[in-house]
């Protein structure tokens, strides 16, 4: 390139302004979902376009929440994405369990359920495996604590009912919310869900730490025990 000729900007640098301009006025509902990967993807690719990989990580996860919820290895998988841009997709997920958390945390659980669901589902909906979590709540149902207590196959979680009161009075507990997924995406409990569930409850009742409820986490929805007259 000669001296005279002036330097070319990239196709997409007016494009970025102009996706910035709609965000702002525009509001949460102002970009596609294809334009919220877009931007994010800036951070960890500066100086490329980012709208054909925001599209074709849309078109193998399927949504939003299946961008943030994919595995490292199967973001790897995904042409162009990059270490820095797949440790970028993870933040965001963090971010918005760590969001959820620290509101279940601000209030009773009791009284912030739609928040405990909201957290539940972001940690576990599309996990590919089964895992059994419990919070750990003290006298005021706080928080206490928030483990995963052990994770299983895609359909067994095994779960020691001794160990899990064991746990509970180690942390001072004296009430429990159990809560584990189903990669089925069917939240409807199993048999051996329900056996566990009473397994779990009469134990505590020996040593004064309620069961409050147990939640089935499955794809886009759950069942609470509790509500379904389970417990």
């Amino acid at each position: 390139m000669s001296k005279s000729e002036p330097e070319q900007k990239p196709h997409y640098a007016g494009h970025r302004g102009r996706l910035r301009a709609r965000l702002t006025a525009g509001g949460d509902d102002a970009l596609a979902d294809y334009e919220v990967l877009e931007m994010l993807l800036w951070a960890a690719q500066p100086r490329a376009d980012t709208k054909p990989l925001a599209k074709a990580l849309l078109a193998k996860f399927g949504d939003l929440a299946g961008v943030f919820a994919a595995e490292p290895a199967a973001l790897a998988t995904v042409k162009g994405l990059g270490e820095a841009g797949a440790a970028q997709l993870r933040l965001v997920r963090i971010a918005a369990a760590r969001m959820l958390k620290a509101q279940v945390k601000a209030r009773t659980v009791l009284s912030s359920w739609d928040s405990l669901v909201d957290y539940c589902r972001l940690s576990m909906e599309l996990a590919k495996t089964e895992q059994f979590r419990i919070l750990f709540l003290d006298r005021k149902n706080g928080l206490i604590a928030d483990e995963v207590q052990e994770a299983g196959t895609v359909d067994h979680t095994p779960v020691y009912p001794r160990e899990v009161i064991k746990r509970a009075l180690e942390l001072g507990a004296t009430a429990l919310i159990l809560v584990h997924n189903h990669p089925s995406g069917d939240p409807t409990p199993s048999k051996a869900d329900i056996a566990v569930t009473k397994d779990i409850v009469a134990a505590g009742q020996k040593l004064n730490v309620t069961v409050h409820d147990h939640l089935v986490i499955g794809r886009g929805r759950h069942l609470s025990f509790k509500t379904a007259g389970l417990l």
